[in-house]
């Protein structure tokens, strides 16, 4: 009996799997759910577990084509791939018969358009981010050490008042790495 498998990923560990959950729970015997990968990673271990369960016969099941696929020629090629196995494919948001012209065609687009939207966004973050560095804001995660501790840890160290960095570090609760970036800096 022919299977329908779903396929869930998401970019970030924190990322909400619930919306594709409940889609795919309806219309799929099993789903798969891979948190955390990025859009553009090649390694993708859960797609391809998935991707060797599927028999003739069977249909991967994915909310929506950019859940699945890294770019416009990975959907066309994944797509031509499970086809030439027999196996079918069904985006819930876009509903698409992909076994004919017309549907490939608008699967073609629809994955295209699903690389734009993501370059888009990547564009809009680098300039936004080049914007908040240009008005002077501070970037990324707080440090963990001020700038008086790390002074204070060279004089220490130079003067020999301390024993070792990792003192230092467990002195100020952080790890002996993250000091010893601080002191090369």
């Amino acid at each position: 009996m022919p299977k329908r498998l779903g396929y869930i990923r998401t970019s970030t560990d924190e990322q909400l799997t619930d919306r594709q959950v409940i889609k795919l729970k309806k219309v799929c015997d099993q789903i798969f759910i891979e948190d955390g990968v990025s859009a553009v990673s090649k390694a993708r271990p859960v797609y391809g577990a998935v991707i060797r369960k599927l028999k003739k016969g069977d249909t991967l099941v994915v909310s929506s084509i950019d859940r699945a696929f890294r770019s416009a020629l990975d959907a066309l090629t994944e797509l031509d791939k499970l086809h030439r196995r027999g196996v079918q494919f069904e985006s819930l948001a876009q509903t698409l018969d992909t076994t004919t012209p017309d549907g490939k065609f608008l699967y073609t687009l629809a994955a295209a358009l699903a690389a734009w939207e993501r370059d888009i966004l990547s564009q809009r973050t680098k300039e936004g981010l080049a914007a908040a560095k240009k008005r002077g804001k501070t970037l990324g995660r707080p440090r963990k050490l001020t700038s008086e501790q790390i002074a204070e840890a060279r004089h220490l160290l130079k003067s020999g008042h301390s024993k070792s960095v990792g003192d230092l570090a467990s002195a100020w609760n952080v790890h002996v790495r993250t000091l010893i970036r601080a002191l090369q800096e």
